[in-house]
């Protein structure tokens, strides 16, 4: 009698800005615990952390991000006022300067990027084409980052239709889907002040620091009375996907979501990725015997080793301390 087929298992990373950088801590705990992905989909900052999963760039592009500081940040940002505050060719060139861009049809996972089609408002899935181009076309959060083009046709944010795209994963064929919401929390503060006061001291003449401030103010300067641009664009954005979210997956829902809690993370707080990083790998810790049994795989505690060279030294007293129990 032939053994059970595994089961297929999705990976759907969902939106939510600098908040995505958990998508990467959950990939490298998933990693520890044996659970690989067959099918990746990605929505937004889920597009991009999938992309760079499935083309084999993950740890260099952890090495990155941990490393970078709010002045590199906004350094990447081409301020723009045609779509979007930001271009966004600023930053999707560095990745195509500095990561292999291969087509979605030659990797070994599946791999689909949402996106929202801006003149008719669908929902259209890339699983064709160079991968960073895809994910580009996913990240165009409105009034933030510029749109993209993409086949002759201007794409808006996935986020806007499919903010966590269990669907995508489905219909690409995993028979489970493990969801990343990180939409589950809004977010009330929207521009880090402790990040924009780094830039600012860190601007290295008095004509960097003068349009620095300047922009800065125009952009985070709120009251009572007056919420700032980033305050209107953020919450617009987190109240959408949340809700969005919410129904999309009531009626199309994941065998196992997860859910990071980042409750203090601002809209552009990429420079703390460390954060995102750790809480990302401490929720699939929490999960893992879950995780591992919906992906066929036996209990951690249930595989016994052939012989006592095969338990490490550091596990040692705690299996002593099990047989006295």
């Amino acid at each position: 009698m032939n053994a059970p087929r595994p089961p297929k298992i999705g990976l759907a990373l969902g939106s939510g800005s600098a908040r995505g950088w958990a998508h990467i801590g959950i990939i490298q705990g998933l990693q520890d615990i044996g659970v690989r992905p067959d099918v990746v989909a990605g929505t937004s900052v889920g597009a991009l952390v999938g992309a760079v999963y499935v083309s084999g760039q993950l740890e260099a592009f952890t090495d990155w991000v941990l490393k970078l500081t709010p002045r590199d940040v906004f350094g990447l940002m081409d301020l723009s006022f045609s779509g979007g505050m930001v271009k966004g060719r600023r930053l999707f060139g560095f990745f195509e300067e500095k990561h292999l861009n291969p087509n979605i049809e030659d990797i070994e996972q599946r791999y689909v990027s949402v996106a929202t089609e801006m003149s008719s408002g669908r929902e259209i899935w890339i699983t064709r084409g160079p991968i960073i181009s895809a994910a580009r076309a996913s990240c165009a959060i409105p009034g933030l980052f510029s749109p993209v083009k993409h086949d002759e046709r201007w794409m808006l944010d996935g986020g806007l239709v499919n903010p966590v795209p269990v669907s995508a994963c489905r219909a690409m064929g995993a028979d489970v889907v493990i969801a990343v919401n990180l939409n589950a929390q809004l977010v009330g503060r929207h521009l880090s002040r402790a990040g924009q006061e780094e830039v600012v001291r860190e601007a290295s003449t008095r004509q960097e620091r003068n349009l620095w401030q300047r922009m800065i103010a125009s952009l985070s300067s709120s009251d009572d009375d007056h919420p700032s641009v980033f305050d209107v664009v953020a919450a617009s954005v987190n109240i959408l996907q949340d809700r969005l979210t919410r129904s999309r997956m009531a009626g199309d829902p994941p065998e196992i979501t997860l859910l990071p809690v980042l409750s203090d993370f601002a809209l552009m707080d990429f420079h703390r990725a460390k954060e995102c990083i750790d809480e990302g790998r401490r929720l699939v810790q929490e999960n893992a015997a879950t995780l591992r049994a919906w992906a066929g795989l036996p209990r951690a505690d249930a595989v016994a080793p052939k012989d006592a060279k095969d338990v490490k030294d550091s596990e040692a007293p705690r299996l002593e301390r099990d047989e006295k129990t």
